[in-house]
């Protein structure tokens, strides 16, 4: 009876230490995340900034004007409950902002001006940043998928109803090869 009582003693203890592994790869996983979102506003809150000092020089580029504070509001109202989501409107800003980035070379002055240098290379960094931070999200969901995958952490995670993460992924239109035109 000792035996027996030995076994389930030692079965309990390697449960909850798998558990509370799973628990803690699920947690970084969820923080790989958080830390994509606080890249995500960072970004959002120099858009307005990098759109005031634009717009005294693109008066008619409006309409990307408008379409960087359209995806900067909807990025902000998507829940944070779906990350995907929010990856997808967040690349759709990037694209829209490489047009705000090309705008210096239409206006040396706005090139030369201190200030939009100053945000460009704040809003490079936080791009970094972002790009970073989604590697490291993969990277710990990947960690986090494998534990729920492998013996014996798999048959713990089933019974405790764990379920995998999502991968971001890379839209399609940013895979391909950019097109580099000196054309009007």
């Amino acid at each position: 009876m000792w035996i027996f009582l030995g076994i389930i003693v030692v079965l309990v203890i390697i449960y909850v230490v798998i558990y509370n592994g799973l628990v803690a790869a699920r947690m970084h996983t969820q923080e790989a995340w958080s830390q994509i979102d606080v890249q995500l506003k960072r970004r959002n809150d120099l858009i307005p900034n990098l759109l005031e000092t634009v717009k005294g020089y693109a008066k008619y580029e409006q309409s990307t004007l408008q379409k960087v504070v359209g995806l900067r509001n909807q990025l902000m109202t998507v829940s944070d409950d779906d990350p995907q989501a929010k990856m997808e409107i967040s690349n759709q800003l990037s694209n829209s902002l490489k047009s705000i980035f090309a705008l210096s070379e239409a206006y040396p002055d706005l090139k030369a001006n201190q200030q939009y240098q100053q945000l460009m290379e704040e809003l490079t960094n936080t791009e970094n940043k972002i790009a970073y931070s989604r590697q490291l999200f993969n990277t710990t969901t990947a960690n986090y998928n494998s534990k729920l995958q492998m013996f014996p952490t798999s048959i713990v995670a089933n019974l405790s109803h764990f379920k995998p993460a999502v991968f971001l992924e890379t839209p399609e239109a940013e895979k391909s090869v950019p097109k580099v035109s000196f054309d009007d």
